[in-house]
This record gives C-alpha cells, structure tokens and sequence, in this order.
C-alpha cells in the first residue's frame, strides 16, 4: 500500500504490477507475488483497478490518512469501553497533535468538513503553548 499512496498520480492514474515490483527490488518478490496480493487487496475493496494495454493499474480507494482513521476506529470497536480508549488516546498524544485535535474538533463542532484548520496544520511544527510555558 506505500507503494501506491506513495506512486500514485492522482485519480485519473495507477500503478502497474511491474511499477510495484520495481519499488519493492530490494524484497526479492516474485512479479507473481506482487501481482496475487494486489489482486487480493482488489478484492477486499483496498485498491481499484484498471486495464491500462494488457497491464492492469491500481489504486488506493482511500488516502493514507483515511485509511489510519479507519484502523483507529476498529481498533476502538474491539472492545471495552470506547470512551476509556478516547482518554487514554488524548492522555497519549503530544501538546501539538493535541493541538491539531483541538482545531479538527472545533472546526466540526462548527459545522466545517471535519479537517483541521489550515493554521492548526501549519503550526503542527511548532511547540504548543503549554509546551512553551514549560520551558
């Protein structure tokens, strides 16, 4: 899946086996084995693809970031309480991630799209506030 996220040229384009073949030279993967787990990821809705000529061409169904937020939201519904899991998540996070929570909350709670505000993203370099104030 890196290889597409990180190969892919947007919605109108692919990768072809041989192209993630490529990428993974080092691994010593077999084009059949590139070429059967791509297949499979096809399957299981992971990926879409195309014919391009006699080759076929993938692509992720979701981006990188998408597809974490979906494995965080699974890993919530494995059990227990998902409340607790929240706090503990929040408790974990860094004062500029918690930050960028702030803001991506803040937006939704105001009826936006769900992303963090531009300024909060581009300040996720910098030290938040209470960082600072500890130094």
């Amino acid at each position: 899946m890196d290889v597409l996220w990180d190969r892919n040229p947007g919605p109108s384009g692919g990768v072809t086996v041989r192209e993630v073949a490529d990428a993974l030279d080092g691994r010593e993967l077999a084009y059949t084995t590139v070429m059967t787990v791509l297949d499979r990821l096809a399957g299981k809705g992971m990926v879409q693809r195309e014919r391009e000529g006699r080759a076929w061409s993938y692509r992720p169904t979701a981006t990188r970031e998408a597809h974490i937020a979906q494995l965080m939201l699974d890993a919530l519904d494995l059990g227990g309480s998902r409340d607790a899991a929240l706090v503990r998540f929040a408790r974990s996070v860094s004062g500029t991630e918690a930050e960028v929570l702030r803001a991506a909350l803040a937006t939704e709670a105001a009826g936006g799209a769900g992303k963090a505000t531009t300024e909060a993203v581009a300040g996720a370099g910098k030290p938040a506030a209470d960082e600072v104030a500890e130094r």
